[in-house]
């Protein structure tokens, strides 16, 4: 029997995880386990040894590799050359992967995570899909998991340079989660994959996103943090990736913004600080292509709406200057970070 294959049915049947498939490989030829599934009762549940006894459980794996066929994905298995290489090597590897648009496996060491909070502020949107623009110009894949917020906007930035992004789901592939990125969905796979490690019509339930998050953790060589609330699957990401080897880095923010605290936390517990592209590309030896700098335009219109020692609130800004709020709010932050603007509570903002 085709390796894949087995694999493929051993994780569509009940009570199996990538931990089981890896204690049952452990024991020898996973032939063997289907053929004799009795021998392994104390890793299988009585449900699984009767799907296997019956055939059942080969039916519906050929079911749903008919099924993946038909919706143009491939599954590709631990033991395929597609694998990634660097996911390979966590503690508990997916056993299946179910794949939109094509894998690149030994690009794990340019391949970097980018995640944070579902209800992002504009700023940290506005920075989240800057940071990947930066980091994907400069050839790196970013992995991000489709969520709305911090992820849709990295997967956005990378997108918006020409260059490469994996969306990791924590659904089946047929169900996509949140529905209206399913025209991201299409862009990501055009331009990279998007994959799953459940089956076909697995629904988004709460408890499948700490199963995808060690995924993304895994993918690459480190994960950016960009907002995270105090509790956030994003610092579940983090704290995987740390026990997993990889670096993590974040994006601070102000002590009283509740959307910064976790990661306030992670730069506090020695997280490197990350202001901008340049800054997770210093720490992972990685070269961004020169290009003008923004914060050097001093004489933009934003810069220009400010006076000195006249603090502006964003809506004068923004009849100032008509532009989008997100856009108005990265600017500034750019700004800001160069020393050439001072933000006051309110939120003010005025020149030095």
């Amino acid at each position: 029997m085709d390796p894949n294959f087995e694999l493929l049915t051993l994780t569509l049947l009940p009570g199996v995880g990538a931990r089981t498939v890896r204690d049952l490989a452990a024991r020898g030829p996973l032939g063997g386990v289907l053929a004799r599934p009795g021998q392994h009762a104390d890793l299988l549940s009585e449900s699984a040894v009767a799907l296997l006894r019956s055939g059942e459980a080969l039916r519906r794996a050929e079911d749903e590799r008919a099924l993946a066929a038909s919706l143009g994905l491939r599954i590709v298995a631990l033991s395929d050359e597609d694998y990634p290489a660097l996911l390979r090597q966590i503690y508990d590897p997916p056993a299946v992967l179910y794949v939109r648009g094509r894998l690149s496996p030994d690009e794990g060491e340019t391949s970097i995570t980018i995640v944070g909070s579902r209800a992002a502020t504009p700023r940290g949107s506005a920075l989240a899909r800057g940071i990947s623009k930066g980091l994907a110009s400069a050839g790196a894949t970013i992995v991000s998991g489709l969520a709305r917020g911090i992820d849709t906007a990295a997967h956005r930035g990378a997108l918006d340079a020409g260059g490469r992004t994996v969306a990791v789901l924590g659904s089946g592939l047929d169900r996509i989660y949140p529905q209206e990125n399913e025209p991201l969905v299409s862009a990501i796979a055009e331009r990279g994959a998007v994959v799953s490690e459940f089956p076909l019509g697995t629904a988004p339930v709460p408890g499948n996103f700490p199963r995808r998050n060690r995924v993304l953790a895994g993918w690459g060589r480190a994960v950016v943090v960009v907002e995270a609330a105090r509790r956030s699957g994003a610092l579940v990401t983090a704290r995987v990736a740390l026990d997993e080897g990889r670096d993590v880095l974040a994006v601070p923010g102000h002590p009283s913004d509740a959307a910064s605290v976790g990661t306030n936390q992670l730069i506090a517990d020695g997280a490197p600080l990350v202001r901008d592209a340049a800054d997770v590309a210093l720490h992972l030896g990685i070269d961004i292509p020169a290009a003008p700098s923004v914060v050097g335009r001093g004489d933009d219109d934003v810069f220009r709406a400010l006076e000195p020692g006249n603090p502006a609130s964003l809506a004068q800004l923004q009849d100032r200057c008509q532009r989008p709020t997100s856009e108005l709010l990265a600017r500034l932050s750019e700004l800001e970070l160069a020393d050439r603007v001072r933000r006051l509570p309110g939120p003010l903002f005025m020149r030095p």
